[in-house]
């Protein structure tokens, strides 16, 4: 299985932004609060919190689509039999391809969130640089996207790191963590 497939491009990007964008969220109010630092295992829940919750709305989310897809074939072929398609070896695969995408969304997902927490646990007297480092990450992740679908760089990592800025503002006002 080659995981840089185009047809995992969505999963590859959700995984990462939502990863980022939930720890950021989770996480706002406690780095730039004083004498809060967040310690490796804080972050390790966090990450994994996100993860698992990402993985799991990419998996219903796919899976509906493309069980959606396939009733929408039925329709255009006129088939009798409602489920048919989603019954057959297509069903099964669209099951696995929704599970594959699931897991490189989790996957991708755990690490978008861990890094700049891990590294906010790391240096706790420069908590701030934590979410400086997730924007820049999100960043980078918005101008890769725009090289593979031809968009203009500085319009997605403008676009993404102006996203992080403001669920990094919502996640101080909640102050969650």
């Amino acid at each position: 299985m080659k995981i840089f497939r185009r047809e995992y491009l969505f999963a590859l990007v959700v995984g990462p932004a939502d990863g980022i964008l939930t720890s950021l969220t989770l996480t706002a109010g406690r780095l730039l609060a004083p004498g809060e630092p967040i310690t490796m295992p804080l972050a390790i829940r966090i990450a994994l919190a996100a993860s698992l919750s990402g993985g799991f709305v990419f998996f219903v989310a796919e899976y509906a689509k493309l069980r959606g897809d396939l009733t929408h074939a039925e329709r255009h072929l006129n088939l009798s039999e409602k489920g048919k398609l989603a019954a057959s070896r297509l069903g099964q695969d669209v099951f696995r391809k929704s599970l594959r995408g699931s897991a490189i969304t989790a996957a991708a997902g755990f690490a978008g969130a861990l890094l700049p927490l891990a590294l906010g646990a790391l240096f706790p007297t420069i908590s701030w640089m934590t979410i400086a480092i997730a924007i820049l990450i999100l960043g980078l992740l918005g101008a890769g996207i725009s090289r593979e679908v031809g968009g203009n760089p500085i319009y997605w990592a403008t676009g993404l790191m102006a996203g992080g800025a403001l669920l990094t503002a919502a996640g101080v006002f909640l102050h969650v963590a």
